[in-house]
């Protein structure tokens, strides 16, 4: 199941400033689908939106204004230390493990994870 709906697609491929043909060789898939993805006729594959996602946030990674997820969120120490985005000092990449803490508790899928990551403001600023 996917969370990414066709406009997202379509606005992290312009944040991406990739034409659709580009975006088949980041994706590895066919103009067709991309193209598919866009209009909404396809819903898009688990392993391209996380690829998507990843790619957007590497994008965004360097910017000054770019606060990690358990700043924004408010962290405790002891979630904190129960989290591997913190453990690995990946606080924008935290939707894209699996194990972090997110509402109170492990989050160890991300199919599980993606019904919350939506409406995070950690993931919602990459699109």
């Amino acid at each position: 199941m996917c969370y990414m709906d066709n406009n997202e697609f379509l606005r992290a491929r312009k944040r991406l400033s990739k034409t659709q043909k580009q975006m088949t060789g980041l994706l590895g898939t066919s103009l067709e689908a991309i193209q598919s993805y866009e209009q909404g006729w396809r819903s898009i594959p688990t392993h391209v939106e996380r690829q998507v996602f990843f790619l957007v946030s590497k994008m965004r990674e360097n910017s000054k204004n770019e606060r990690p997820c358990w700043v924004i969120k408010k962290c405790l120490p002891e979630r904190k230390k129960q989290c591997p985005a913190w453990e690995f000092q990946s606080g924008r990449l935290c939707w894209f493990i699996n194990g972090t803490m997110c509402e109170g508790k492990i989050q160890r899928d991300w199919q599980k994870k993606m019904r919350i990551c939506p409406s995070c403001e950690v993931i919602a600023a990459l699109l």
